[in-house]
């Protein structure tokens, strides 16, 4: 099953409303996740940019697209961005291919 990287994070009121009811939101998508075909492998609070890193493994691309659209429909986020993973072997079996292309860079002598 294909992985994805999203990353979260949150609006003011999002987090206005994690402090006065703190609550693991992780098990709280965890369902929604679930329901999609998915499965959470990793999630983690970050400083930075992102609030939320999440590593999940979806069924496609649609479904992975489809709880990246519920979360930001929900109104709790201000940003979410999800990027489609290779696991070592897929990245290393496209590097191979890559060298069949017969691709020429512009830059090619």
């Amino acid at each position: 099953m294909p992985y994805f990287l999203q990353q979260v994070a949150y609006t003011t009121e999002g987090w206005t409303a994690l402090v006065k009811n703190p609550q693991d939101r992780i098990e709280a998508v965890r369902p929604a996740i679930e329901k999609l075909g998915g499965k959470i492998e990793s999630a983690f609070f970050s400083f930075g940019e992102y609030d939320i890193i999440l590593t999940l493994q979806m069924p496609d691309n649609v479904n992975a697209a489809a709880i990246a659209i519920a979360f930001a429909a929900g109104g709790a986020v201000r940003t979410v961005k999800t990027t489609p993973l290779l696991t070592r072997a897929e990245g290393l079996e496209a590097v191979k291919r890559a060298s069949t292309t017969g691709y020429r860079a512009a830059t090619a002598g």
